[in-house]
């Protein structure tokens, strides 16, 4: 892909993990367990330089229905667009804890939490990642 020519999307969303469980739900068209998260919005960049957080915490309301509170960024992840050869989807990913209870929105089909170690073989390209830059970030913490 020639990425000069190419079209981007800013997507931003919580990563929440609890008790070695990580937050997942299926929404939209394809059949993939994804962390909580969408676009960033016009709206988000209210906020001035907090964009990227504001999006994370808006799209956590709307699809969970829950706060959260960022704990720290992962790396971010650049990915082609599973649909549209000249999108690339650049993915910033924040470490959270949840605040209340879970209440899922109207557009999410099913929500779980799965084993950071045994995670489902449906899952998007960049849920495994994470989950194991979280994994060894832990190691190294113990």
């Amino acid at each position: 892909m020639n990425i000069t020519n190419a079209k981007f999307i800013v997507a931003s969303g919580p990563v929440i993990i609890e008790d070695g469980k990580v937050l997942l739900n299926r929404h939209g068209d394809d059949n993939l367990w994804k962390f909580p998260g969408g676009r960033v919005e016009s709206a988000d960049f209210d906020s001035g330089r907090d964009a990227l957080e504001m999006a994370c915490k808006r799209e956590s309301k709307e699809e969970m229905g829950i706060d959260v509170e960022i704990i720290r960024p992962f790396k971010t992840l650049m990915v082609p667009h599973p649909e549209k050869s000249d999108t690339i989807i650049i993915l910033v990913h924040y470490l959270a804890k949840r605040i209340g209870e879970i209440k899922a929105g109207a557009d999410i089909k099913e929500y779980d939490w799965f084993d950071l170690n045994n995670l489902p073989d449906n899952c998007a390209p960049n849920i495994k990642t994470i989950v194991e830059e979280f994994l060894k970030e832990s190691k190294k913490s113990t």
